[in-house]
């Protein structure tokens, strides 16, 4: 008996003792896990800092965040109507305000590649409804080797890579979400040729090729930073570029002037 429990406890030694390549196993797997709940909890809480979400789910609105939210349906914009300072909004789970809609408008970032940065590849993409509210919004990983990042402008540093999808991935999103919707933007051509998306002509609404639009540069190509001053009278683009303030920005141009707009389309298809 005493050999039999003399073995017994060395078959139990053996058995409460994983192996070393067992430890490195489970050990390299906690490691994996963490790093993926790291970067989804570090992607959340960049999200609710990029839409500015307080504690209380509420929002620090950005006048034209509050605009686009508040002015309802056919409800026509008014540049007296638009405040000058945030405005704190809550946006209910179950608002249709936060549906994808009819009409969205996408804003895209890129960063530079080939010889000095020269070239440009997509790193963001960010696509709002008619409300404002943000339908997508993702980082994408350029398809080549990054030789300039354009944070001045783009806000982009390679940190923000952690949070990125691939480019296939975003195309497919993007095309999902675009499909038989009417695109706002400003600039569009380069966007979708970046993304190496077609979209119908006749569902495009450019601001930057709309008459009334371009009379402010001269019957040049406007800038959206002024577009948004001259006919907003607010100020966007004073640092680095936020793709969400300038879908916003560029929706609310839109939709300033719909009907117009809406003309204007129907006369050049």
């Amino acid at each position: 008996m005493a050999g039999l429990s003399s073995n017994w406890k060395q078959l139990s030694s053996k058995i409460a003792k994983p192996s070393s390549s067992s430890n490195k196993a489970n050990k390299s797997k906690a490691r994996n896990e963490y790093i993926r709940n790291s970067v989804k909890k570090d992607k959340q809480l960049l999200r609710l800092k990029s839409n500015r979400v307080n504690n209380d789910g509420s929002i620090n609105a950005t006048p034209l965040e509050f605009t686009l939210w508040t002015t309802l349906g056919k409800s026509e914009v008014k540049k007296e109507n638009i405040p000058t300072s945030d405005t704190t909004i809550t946006k209910s789970e179950k608002d249709r305000r936060k549906d994808l809609g009819k009409i969205v408008a996408m804003d895209c970032e890129f960063v530079g590649v080939g010889p000095n940065g020269r070239d440009s590849a997509l790193a963001r993409v960010t696509i709002v409804n008619f409300y404002g509210h943000v339908i997508m919004d993702e980082y994408v990983r350029p398809m080549r080797h990054v030789t300039d990042w354009r944070t001045w402008v783009s806000g982009i540093t390679s940190w923000h890579l952690k949070f990125a999808i691939t480019f296939e991935e975003a195309k497919a999103r993007v095309q999902s979400i675009l499909q038989d919707k009417i695109l706002v933007g400003h600039a569009l051509e380069n966007d979708l040729d970046k993304l190496y998306l077609a979209h119908p002509k006749e569902l495009i609404r450019d601001t930057s090729i709309f008459p009334p639009f371009r009379a402010v540069a001269s019957g040049r190509t406007p800038s959206l930073k002024k577009l948004t001053k001259h006919f907003l009278d607010l100020d966007i683009q004073t640092g680095q570029h936020n793709p969400i303030e300038d879908a916003r920005a560029t929706m609310l141009l839109y939709r300033l002037q719909k009907n117009e707009i809406e003309a204007f389309a129907n006369s050049i298809k």
